[in-house]
């Protein structure tokens, strides 16, 4: 770049040295002569400054060392797609001694050519590609129009991420000249979109699958460019920060599989705008800190309107705790495939199969747990299982043999949705079932508990050691013996190390210390 460098060079994506930045300012910074550009760099840690200097504002960063000033002959602007293209796919020449005269006409005159030969061997290996992967090669353009159409006409998979593309509009100009493309992936570039006109009719007629993973999308600018995708059927929105902030209208339709990971501005809430897309049968919700769900159409027992394709739900890295998480799930009516790896619920236990079964046996249509498929042999026994580990709590509830005595108070069905069900797939547990503890039920280890009282603060901080099999409703009561409190007054919680930060409700008194994984080390909280 020269020192006449245009002004429009502001917003243009660069790369500098393996770094990827946007530029921001061009101009002159006194009291240094010559040209500089003012760059913000994806990475703030590469900076030194917001976009100021000496007290003078040039430009603004989001982040306070996000800025930098550089010469333009240190910046890479890029190269256009089919540079890229030529660049990454066009074998080398022929040896010189093996290139050969030809005679082609031109017009009516004949011209002599040496090389023709490479030059149409060229041409044929791009128009011959299908598959194209084009990551990190400094793209920032179409190039001239018609270009890319008529070198490579076959393209059907593009692979564009960590460029440095800086539009839409540049991202439909290359899509313009590729009308059979059916892959799209954008990640890594940071994009701006439109907010009103769509991408021009036919533009992405044929697209199946867009990956917009951290380019900066808002879910409104995501709804925009949709009536651009009129067969779209799976979108990755990965670390976009995006908030869901409506629901989508005569828009991704005909979208299957959607990835909303890493994007931890979502809340259940949220999640319910999305609760309608007739075809989504994949949902990726992977750390977005969820940790809890309700749907409010279906009572105990029933199964929900939502979601009603919604076949595989990715769980994995978030914030659930408790098994009513699991209860809310059995209501979706199309699920058949779970994976919910490393959350409170699943880490906190000592016995892994112990919850796999639980999983199992509260969710009836799961087939696919963690992506390890449930054979009928494994169902029968987790359900089995489960329906012996809870009869105690379901005869104390109410449960009865006798199918006309058999009601279980309001509580019980809540905490286990499945157990009268199970009861009429398999009979009622006999009392010879319930006497001896299973042996896939943790041991009744003692576990050294701190206990604290938030709203007492006179009250010493004490160390108490409890079984883990221990009631929540027994844990009470001892505190009300501790503490001549009434039972029905106290309010039990509790932390754990694992988890700073977060509170878990310990809201189900006939549930023990260790269904709600509390560990050792871990701090109860008291309240009245």
């Amino acid at each position: 770049m020269n020192s006449t460098l245009s002004s429009d060079v502001v917003g243009r994506r660069v790369e500098v040295n393996g770094e990827h930045a946007t530029v921001r300012f061009s101009g002159i910074v006194p009291p240094v002569a010559g040209l500089w550009l003012g760059v913000e760099w994806d990475n703030p840690e590469r900076g030194k400054h917001d976009g100021s200097h000496e007290g003078t504002v040039y430009f603004k960063c989001r982040h306070p060392t996000a800025g930098s000033f550089i010469r333009p002959n240190k910046v890479n602007f890029g190269v256009d797609f089919l540079t890229a293209i030529k660049n990454r796919y066009v074998l080398e020449d022929e040896p010189k001694e093996e290139e050969t005269e030809q005679i082609v006409i031109i017009g009516n005159k004949p011209v002599e050519t040496i090389g023709f030969d490479s030059v149409i061997k060229q041409q044929s290996q791009l128009s011959k590609l299908q598959d194209v992967s084009l990551r990190n090669c400094a793209v920032n353009g179409a190039g001239d129009k018609g270009g890319i159409a008529k070198a490579c006409p076959n393209i059907r998979s593009i692979d564009l991420s960590k460029n440095l593309l800086s539009s839409w509009e540049e991202v439909t100009d290359i899509a313009n000249e590729l009308k059979h493309l059916e892959v799209l992936n954008l990640s890594e570039n940071k994009l701006t979109f439109p907010w009103s006109s769509p991408s021009p009719t036919g533009t992405f007629s044929t697209l199946k699958v867009l990956v917009l993973n951290r380019t900066g999308i808002t879910w409104a600018e995501v709804l925009c460019c949709a009536s651009g995708w009129p067969v779209l059927e799976k979108l990755y929105l990965e670390s976009n920060d995006i908030v869901i902030s409506e629901r989508p209208t005569d828009v991704l339709q005909t979208v299957k599989l959607l990835d909303l990971s890493s994007n931890q501005l979502i809340d259940e809430n949220q999640l319910f705008l999305i609760a309608y897309l007739p075809r989504l049968e994949q949902l990726i919700l992977s750390d977005i800190g969820i940790s809890s769900i309700h749907f409010p159409d279906a009572g105990i027992g029933c199964k929900t309107s939502m979601f009603p394709s919604l076949q595989y739900l990715v769980l994995n890295d978030n914030q659930i705790a408790q098994w009513s998480f699991m209860n809310e799930l059995d209501k979706l009516q199309s699920l058949h495939a779970l994976s919910c790896t490393r959350n409170p619920l699943t880490e906190g236990s000592k016995d892994a199969q112990t919850t796999r079964q639980f999983i199992i046996a509260k969710i009836g249509q799961l087939r696919t747990l963690n992506k390890c498929a449930i054979e009928p042999e494994e169902r029968r026994g987790a359900e089995l299982d489960y329906r012996k580990a809870f009869g105690n709590e379901w005869k104390k509830a109410g449960g009865h043999q006798d199918p006309e005595k058999n009601r279980p108070n309001e509580q019980f069905l809540a905490a286990h949705p499945r157990y009268q069900a199970l009861c009429l797939k398999y009979g009622a547990p006999e009392d010879g079932e319930l006497k001896t503890q299973q042996p896939f039920l943790l041991k009744n280890q003692l576990l050294t508990l701190k206990i604290k009282y938030p709203n007492q603060l006179d009250q010493k901080v004490i160390e108490k050691q409890l079984p883990e099999s221990m009631t929540v409703q027994k844990v009470k009561g001892l505190l009300s013996r501790l503490l001549k409190v009434p039972v029905s007054e106290l309010l039990l919680s509790y932390e754990s190390p694992k988890m700073p930060g977060k509170e878990i409700e310990l809201e189900n008194d006939l549930q023990s210390l260790q269904f709600y994984s509390v560990e050792n080390g871990d701090c109860l909280l008291v309240r009245w």
